[in-house]
């Protein structure tokens, strides 16, 4: 039976494995098996990405497979083919398929239609394979995830609510730091909660910036104005202006507490430059980490 990853708790019985995985396909960059050869990937582009695209590609190409880039706009979706006849077609020339979509929606009608593994690149509504790579980045920094706190700064968005997932099921306590009316999605909040408190750990909502980096071992944005987010640069500085990574939060934190962002990042906005580059930010391995993972993923769906 086939198994996609379409939200974080897609992982909800594997995650820690599937993190010590990556860890394991990282140090043995060069030197693993080749469990994909012959085996390819579709890559669907709604949205642009460099990290998503090098990222998938790469792993393909050192698991032994291939990657095909598939742009929405090349595609007969583009012209009024349906997702669900989409799927199934390519279905019958690829090993799986990884959708970088607009809308949650989509995104669950493609996998429901197609017959091989789909693997959620991005929605409006999660980010799962950030999250991995997310997850396997404090792992080095701390070696074990459990009582951790972890802070998200900024707007509510796709990226934090799969963090609020993935910090539940490994026992790690999060704050979703947002203005009011940019919290992260309530439904989310409720399913990450449940999971939390079988975990032992807390997800919490929090507008105050201060208070809520208090002790904080890990504060982690993504940028104020999404792609697609019809909200202007202007409304977005004077909404968030008081989220922004910097010194003055740091000072709250715990002492050990790392600088996590997804990118692109907009040093001066989101996060100051001085916390970006500094001596706490793991934003750069944070990012080489989306190819291990993902390669993580890809080893456990495509084998």
């Amino acid at each position: 039976m086939k198994r996609d990853v379409i939200s974080v708790l897609d992982m909800r019985d594997d995650i820690e494995q599937l993190i010590d995985l990556a860890a394991k396909l990282k140090r043995e960059r060069g030197h693993h098996e080749k469990p994909l050869d012959g085996k390819t990937l579709a890559m669907i582009f709604e949205k642009s990405s460099t990290r998503t695209r090098v990222s998938f590609e790469v792993a393909m190409t050192e698991l032994g497979g291939r990657g095909m880039y598939l742009s929405s706009n090349d595609m007969q979706i583009g012209r009024g083919e349906t997702i669900s006849d989409t799927a199934k077609v390519l279905s019958r020339f690829v090993h799986g398929i990884m959708y970088r979509a607009f809308r949650n929606d989509m995104m669950k009608e493609l996998a429901a239609s197609a017959t091989v593994p789909v693997i959620n690149g991005l929605d409006d509504l999660e980010h799962p394979c950030q999250i991995l790579a997310d997850l396997l980045t404090v792992k080095e920094a701390f070696q074990d995830l459990a009582g951790l706190k972890m802070v998200y700064l900024g707007d509510g968005n796709n990226v934090c609510n799969s963090l609020m997932l993935g910090t539940a099921l490994t026992g790690m306590d999060m704050v979703a730091c947002c203005p009011e009316e940019r919290m992260p999605d309530p439904k989310v909040l409720e399913e990450a909660q449940a999971v939390a408190s079988l975990r032992g750990c807390s997800i919490t909502q929090d507008s105050d910036p201060l208070r809520a980096c208090h002790g904080a071992h890990v504060l982690y944005t993504d940028v104020w104005v999404s792609m697609g987010d019809s909200m202007s640069l202007q409304e977005a500085q004077s909404l968030f202006s008081d989220y922004q990574i910097n010194q003055r939060l740091l000072d709250v934190a715990d002492g050990r507490c790392i600088v996590m962002h997804c990118l692109p990042a907009h040093r001066g906005e989101e996060i100051s430059a001085e916390a970006m580059d500094g001596e706490r930010s793991v934003v750069f391995d944070q990012a080489e980490n989306r190819l291990h993972a993902q390669k993580a993923i890809l080893w456990t769906l495509l084998r």
